[in-house]
């Protein structure tokens, strides 16, 4: 049943996220992307991990999105059309190669670990544990993330404020 469930997920979740980059409407775009923390909040279930999946719901598909949706909405690029240069198109497939070689080459070496009654602990995705090993070890990642954060939030903001002298449509 877990098996099942699992493909299903994660099936859902790669054609959620392929949509994404292939959404022409970026509304739609986002949407997608709703779609795909919702899916990527069932993994964490599936991997006991309830606190994560609640915080991926709340902070990524709730906070997260509706920003996005608002500064997609108060640029009002929707009505543009940019051509993308082929360097453009030829740099996303370099990239998008490398991610997938780098890909591989992580999962190639992975192993699998499966169910051991005897050394399973069910505490290992609750809040108490969770903030041991996100403020030790991992505390540099995380405050790396905070500052791209504001980093976005200033940016949107920069995008947005109106020049003087500039038409308001």
């Amino acid at each position: 049943m877990t098996d099942s469930l699992f493909f299903f997920l994660a099936s859902l979740t790669l054609l959620c996220a392929l949509m994404v980059v292939i959404s022409k409407n970026p509304v739609h775009s986002v949407l997608f992307l709703i779609l795909t923390f919702f899916t990527i909040s069932g993994h964490y279930i599936l991997l006991n991990a309830q606190f994560l999946a609640a915080v991926n719901i709340i902070v990524y598909a709730g906070a997260i999105m509706v920003l996005f949706l608002f500064v997609i909405m108060f640029l009002n690029q929707s009505q543009e059309r940019v051509r993308t240069a082929t360097i453009s198109k030829f740099a996303g497939v370099t990239a998008g190669g490398l991610l997938f070689i780098v890909l591989v080459a992580a999962l190639r070496d992975a192993s699998v670990q499966t169910y051991d009654p005897e050394t399973f602990d069910s505490q290992i995705g609750m809040v108490e544990n969770l903030g041991k090993v996100l403020f030790g070890d991992y505390l540099l990642p995380f405050e790396l993330a905070s500052v791209l954060f504001l980093v976005a939030m200033v940016g949107a903001v920069m995008l947005g404020k109106k020049e003087e002298g500039e038409k308001h449509f």
